[in-house]
């Protein structure tokens, strides 16, 4: 059953969700058959990029219309502005939360000050915000995830895949996050094949300079790292990525996606014979989770994690090519046997 509280605060009228959002970012979704009862759930204001970058922020989504359908109840989707403050996101988060909206998630660890502040004004609303665990509050959990993890395997599957002993990362924006996927991929490549070499490069220093958010960017570095001969590139990144994965298919060498499932994106269906596999995290299923806690009145709380054991990151498999190729099934196998049980201790840093 769903909370007294939460109800009585859904009754205010929908219609005024535009009007109250029009200054902290627009509504990209906000749909449901729940209307009629007056009943609000699942809210996610995104990440820089928003929705369709074919990455982290549509992973949310998809958790997001899971809930929606199941729970039949109305939802809403916030789209970020360039150049906002903090400010900026907590008046959403707030606007949000207000309307009744339950529970409130924002996606990127860029959403940590402001969630705070709006939490604590927010007793009632279970809030969510992902890839950050720094945040203490009885109404507040922390989705994060061991992506150094998904990564290693991706180092393993690129070591193993290579013909020219060189491998690259492009990462979108030089941070402590972006550094676990780094480390991971370096530490499995080496760990596969010593003799490889790995090319690392970060497109921006912050995230207000596009690293997250700049296909051209991400399309020029992956050049680079392919004319030094790189013939596997591995891209933690958002939508910029779409430009290293464009610049891979242009040349015949491989990508590796991160967050979803990339092979499957319809926006980069053209470039999908090129797309090995993907370190993914599942952001959908522990936004879909959230909002379940909270429908079955038991909202998650504290640091909720996600990593290889509990099948919430991993490598994806729509690829034939990476899904038969048999040895390199076994060596990522193995792997993931050695990171479950702690005998491979994955670097984060």
């Amino acid at each position: 059953m769903r909370r007294i509280s939460r109800i009585t605060v859904a009754g205010a009228a929908t219609a005024s969700l535009a009007l109250a959002l029009t200054a902290c970012g627009g509504t990209s979704t906000s749909s449901g058959s729940s209307e009629s009862k007056g009943d609000k759930g699942l809210a996610i204001a995104y990440d820089v990029g928003g929705e369709g970058d074919q990455s982290f922020n549509d992973a949310a989504h998809a958790g997001l219309m899971k809930a929606e359908k199941e729970f039949g109840y109305k939802t809403a989707a916030i789209e970020p502005n360039d150049g906002e403050t903090n400010a900026d996101k907590e008046q959403r988060l707030s606007s949000l939360a207000k309307q009744g909206y339950n529970p409130v998630i924002g996606v990127g660890y860029a959403y940590a000050a402001a969630l705070k502040s709006t939490a604590e004004k927010y007793p009632d609303t279970t809030f969510g915000i992902v890839d950050d665990a720094t945040i203490e509050a009885d109404n507040v959990a922390d989705l994060v995830f061991n992506e150094e993890q998904a990564s290693y395997l991706a180092g393993v599957a690129a070591a193993k895949t290579t013909k020219t002993n060189t491998v690259g990362f492009v990462g979108g924006v030089d941070i402590p996050l972006i550094h676990k996927f780094q480390a991971g991929y370096e530490q499995g490549v080496k760990d596969t094949d010593p003799k490889v070499k790995v090319i690392s490069q970060y497109l921006t220093q912050t995230a207000e300079e596009g690293g997250f958010s700049s296909p051209d960017k991400g399309e020029t570095a992956a050049e680079g790292q392919i004319e030094k001969k790189a013939d596997v590139v591995f891209a933690a990144a958002g939508l910029s990525g779409q430009g290293v994965i464009e610049a891979a298919a242009a040349n015949k060498v491989w990508a590796i996606g991160v967050d979803s499932d990339q092979y499957k994106q319809d926006a980069l269906a053209e470039y999908k014979e090129w797309i090995l596999t993907s370190a993914t995290k599942d952001v959908a299923k522990a936004v879909y989770n959230l909002a379940k806690s909270v429908e079955d009145g038991k909202p998650e709380t504290g640091i909720v994690r996600g990593d290889l054991k509990s099948g919430e990151v991993g490598l994806s498999n729509s690829n034939p090519k990476f899904a038969d190729n048999a040895e390199l099934q076994e060596a990522i196998k193995t792997a993931k046997e050695k990171i479950v049980s702690g005998e491979i201790k994955v670097k984060s840093s």
